[in-house]
């Protein structure tokens, strides 16, 4: 699953993701190796320890974070947060949180872009694009498969936004068309 809606009002939207079941199990499998090397090793107790160590090491490494989103309509921002446990033990505490936070205003497209996902194919991830030309995913990793998934969110957000409501092409070529007549050109 792409993103969850965790609550939803006509002035609020929040959206949130956790690390799916394909993350849980690879950090058991990568846990799962290190137990086994440090039960059936003859070594001593610090090796036994840093094969534990060195496989949480690297199965904290691979999960995926804790994201969301909330899109508010009365503060006119939008909040994108990331939590990574691996960025929190890396840090002894200090970081593991990033915290992006935008204006509503400035949200003038949302899409559903393809990413190359390593190893495994291809992935989807919504994006959202400013007035000033900056992108931004809403999220830091790319969901697989199910397309539609992702541009289900994109459409629920595009709603919420009511971006579907912005000049149309017609009145933007029409407008673009009356200030070329302005007095700056010539006839």
């Amino acid at each position: 699953m792409y993103m969850q809606v965790a609550s939803r009002t006509s002035s609020c939207l929040h959206l949130k993701r956790a690390p799916g079941i394909r993350s849980w199990s690879l950090l058991v499998g990568i846990l799962s190796i290190g137990l086994a090397a440090a039960y059936y090793s003859a070594d001593s107790l610090g090796w036994k320890l840093f094969y534990v160590t060195g496989c949480l090491f690297v199965a904290v490494q691979n999960l995926e974070d804790w994201e969301e989103a909330v899109f508010n309509k009365n503060t006119g921002q939008v909040v994108l947060k990331t939590f990574s446990l691996y960025r929190k033990l890396l840090t002894l505490l200090r970081a593991g949180h990033d915290q992006v936070v935008v204006l509503l205003n400035d949200i003038r497209d949302v899409n559903v872009e393809e990413e190359k996902v390593r190893y495994f194919g291809k992935g989807y991830v919504v994006v959202l694009r400013f007035a000033t030309g900056f992108s931004h995913p809403l999220t830091q990793s790319a969901v697989m498969g199910h397309r539609s998934d992702v541009e289900a969110i994109a459409k629920l957000i595009a709603t919420f936004l009511e971006l579907h409501r912005l000049e149309s092409p017609v009145e933007l070529s029409q407008s673009s068309d009356s200030e070329a007549d302005g007095p700056g050109s010539q006839s």
